[in-house]
């Protein structure tokens, strides 16, 4: 048969397929059994390039779910980095839950669609998607709804209370249960001591609730580089230090910079001048200059996931507060997809810049834990356990240190470019003998030789 008697048929094929992925992708709101089905029909429409997996329960035993995109899923491929987006960390926080669901189906079918710059992010990126660290929350402000006249069905911030569903089922803010590690980087600042992967205090699994467990099991599982924790209640693009070094002063607000500071202020920029209206400064009655805030600044906030991050793995994070009203109408839920679409993709593009390489030793072996650290920048990251590291960095000349017990560390200088990062590798040397059980490290001293003041605890 010739050709062109095929075209009819394989386009009427064609529009049937968008027609079911555009019924399946239409913008509402989902109960949990609701997005299951949503995470899996993405897998099931994408199978070579997704899989779905649990990182553990909630209090009453839902699970948490994560669709992972990669062109290798399972599998973390040395050189290729890690991102997460994290959504209904609140219950009754729900855009972000939305969106993420909205965001894996629209992956799939630019996916699908042969668009290059989908493709490109999901074959060199490793993108993981939480909808919703809270189900149970949600489904206590969801029931609310459901309660209430058909109107309320819709949702909307005039049928949800402010606080019904925030925290978990037992009623915890999951945003202030991270162990508190501010405090002690605050010490460290003072005595020259650790910058980066600070330790958990003791019984902390015992501390901390069932999601959040999940989720710091998360972090120590895969070596994440960059983040973004989707919130309601205002629109600002929010990045750490949450909590002030200086608590003591009540009624003020104190800029509390990490190392990192213009680094997360590009960030945090990137998202919001993508975002149709974040970066215009005025929203739901705050202005916010840029559309961004340095979190401590606006108010001061202990154990918070944001800071934890930077504090205990190689993570960059920071909270994107999406819509003024936490419960909004289903109604309002396209416009507000359309104005976050190119910030969800360009905010993960970030994750491809600054430097990257591998660690070997001198038979190239990889080194895993090894310290990355850079001039001037008073925060190291490690490499992971097949030798990679990953270091954000904004465009510049710097020197970058690697170092690891065992081995004399090694410097290289190296100009970082606006565009994809650049590959640095080191090629580590055995210490000679009498110096195997020291690490150099910038004259920092040894974590388990500094004393910590007793009063330095979680609140």
């Amino acid at each position: 048969m010739p050709e062109g008697r095929n075209l009819p048929r394989l386009c009427a094929l064609l529009l049937g397929l968008m027609g079911t992925l555009a019924r399946g992708s239409d913008l509402q709101h989902h109960r949990y059994e609701d997005m299951v089905r949503a995470l899996f029909a993405v897998q099931s429409e994408c199978p070579y390039v997704t899989r779905v997996y649990s990182i553990g329960h909630s209090v009453e035993g839902r699970h948490l779910y994560v669709l992972e995109f990669s062109d290798n899923p399972g599998v973390h491929e040395a050189l290729e980095p890690e991102f997460k987006y994290v959504g209904n960390m609140h219950g009754n926080e729900v855009l972000g839950r939305e969106l993420l669901i909205k965001f894996s189906q629209f992956l799939c079918e630019e996916y699908r669609a042969g668009n290059q710059r989908i493709m490109r992010l999901i074959h060199d990126t490793r993108i993981h998607i939480l909808p919703s660290m809270n189900p149970d929350g949600y489904e206590v402000a969801a029931r609310q709804l459901s309660g209430r006249t058909s109107a309320s069905l819709l949702g909307g911030p005039e049928f949800n209370g402010y606080l019904v569903g925030r925290g978990n089922s037992r009623e915890i803010d999951l945003n202030r249960n991270f162990p508190d590690l501010n405090a002690l980087m605050y010490y460290y600042e003072k005595t020259n001591g650790r910058n980066h992967h600070l330790p958990l205090p003791d019984n902390w699994e015992q501390q901390v609730e069932p999601e959040t467990l999940a989720v710091i099991k998360w972090m120590q599982n895969y070596n994440f580089v960059l983040s973004a924790n989707l919130h309601g209640g205002a629109v600002v693009a929010n990045y750490p230090f949450d909590k002030s070094r200086d608590p003591r002063i009540r009624g003020r607000t104190t800029y509390a910079a990490t190392p990192d500071d213009k680094i997360f202020k590009k960030l945090a920029r990137t998202y919001s001048y993508a975002h149709s209206w974040m970066h215009k400064g005025w929203n739901c009655g705050d202005f916010f200059n840029e559309g961004i805030t340095n979190g401590a600044s606006w108010y001061s906030l202990s154990k918070g996931m944001q800071d934890f991050n930077y504090l205990y793995t190689n993570c960059f994070e920071i909270t994107l507060e999406l819509s003024c009203d936490k419960f909004p109408s289903e109604s309002a839920l396209p416009r507000e997809w359309l104005g976050n679409r190119e910030a969800l993709v360009s905010y993960l593009e970030q994750v491809h810049h600054g430097i990257k390489g591998m660690v070997y030793d001198e038979n190239n072996n990889p080194i895993g834990n090894a310290e990355i650290s850079v001039s001037g920048v008073n925060h190291d990251v490690t490499s992971g356990v097949d030798g990679d590291y990953f270091r954000l960095l904004l465009p510049g000349t710097y020197t970058v240190t690697a170092s690891a017990l065992g081995y004399l560390p090694s410097s290289s200088t190296v100009t970082v470019g606006p565009a994809e990062a650049i590959q640095l590798h080191f090629y580590l040397k055995m210490a000679p003998k009498q110096n195997l059980n020291v690490k150099p490290h910038h004259g920092k001293k040894n974590l388990s030789s500094t004393k910590v003041p007793l009063n330095l605890g979680p609140r």
